[in-house]
């Protein structure tokens, strides 16, 4: 088991930190980081006094936003944003609102998605990945669980573990999810996946989890949430919702699940093949033909 936490989320550009932080910030905290997302430009020009008058909320509050984020102070999260500020894609989140109708959805939840993808990536811990997969490869048993819509996510990741042979389940009920959790030890591990950290059920999943001695790694778009900080491991996702449903967050943990699959892969390719041979042959007489 491992002794001490790793939190990835240090990394990313200023925007992506920002974005990272959302979960983690109060709804005051959260207008003021949704503020300068949405006007970066204006943001690097204005003080902390300017930007917490337009908002109306206090400087302490923009300054705890800071320092909640990552950043020492407003000026060091102002030096980071200029630094970033030739490197933000072309399509922001806030140019997709501008398009009405129909295809103007398509076109704000194919952004947000992308913006996604590209957050978490640039958001991801490279040896917090390698020990992920570390981990992964070396356990005796893998216990992946999540409910709702990361409950989606942790049957794709169950699915793919079980393509390369590794001993897995992913029940979907938190109560069996509890129970397989209660017969594990220091050579399984168990996976959590939660949007934003703070439901019960993968709370109590990773604490029966590590009184039973097993690893444990949670994806999660909350790197200060208490699941978090209960795990040993995090892997953090970014989204910038359009609504209250965690859409754009599902695909990007649907995109870590992937990548850890595609380097689990790249680690046995033989192993891989063989197994992906065996079940194609398995079921190709139920092909219609």
């Amino acid at each position: 088991m491992i002794d001490h936490p790793n939190i990835s989320g240090g990394g990313g550009n200023a925007a992506s930190r920002l974005r990272s932080a959302l979960p983690a910030l109060s709804d005051s905290e959260r207008r003021v980081a949704s503020w300068i997302l949405d006007n970066i430009d204006l943001a690097i020009r204005q003080s902390m006094s300017a930007i917490a008058q337009t908002i109306e909320v206090s400087d302490t509050t923009v300054l705890r936003m800071c320092r909640t984020a990552g950043f020492e102070g407003f000026t060091d999260l102002k030096l980071a944003l200029v630094r970033d500020s030739g490197e933000r894609p072309a399509r922001a989140l806030d140019q997709a609102t501008e398009v009405e109708g129909d295809f103007g959805w398509a076109n704000r939840v194919f952004t947000a998605n992308i913006q996604a993808i590209s957050d978490t990536l640039t958001m991801l811990d490279q040896p917090t990945f390698t020990r992920a997969l570390d981990l992964i490869t070396g356990a005796r048993h893998i216990l992946i669980g999540g409910i709702g819509g990361s409950g989606i996510v942790a049957q794709a990741f169950y699915q793919r573990c079980f393509r390369l042979g590794l001993h897995c389940d992913a029940p979907v009920d938190s109560q069996l999810q509890l129970m397989h959790a209660s017969l594990l030890g220091p050579k399984d591990i168990v996976v959590t996946i939660s949007y934003s950290g703070i439901t019960n059920d993968p709370v109590l999943l990773l604490q029966e989890a590590k009184a039973r001695g097993a690893s444990t790694l949670c994806i999660t778009g909350n790197q200060r949430s208490p699941l978090a900080r209960l795990a040993d491991l995090v892997l953090v996702s970014v989204s910038y919702e359009l609504r209250s449903e965690p859409m754009a967050a599902q695909i990007a943990q649907l995109t870590l699940v992937d990548a850890l699959y595609a380097a689990l892969v790249a680690r046995a390719p033989d192993a891989a093949q063989m197994n992906e041979e065996r079940m194609v042959n398995a079921i190709l007489p139920k092909s219609i033909r």
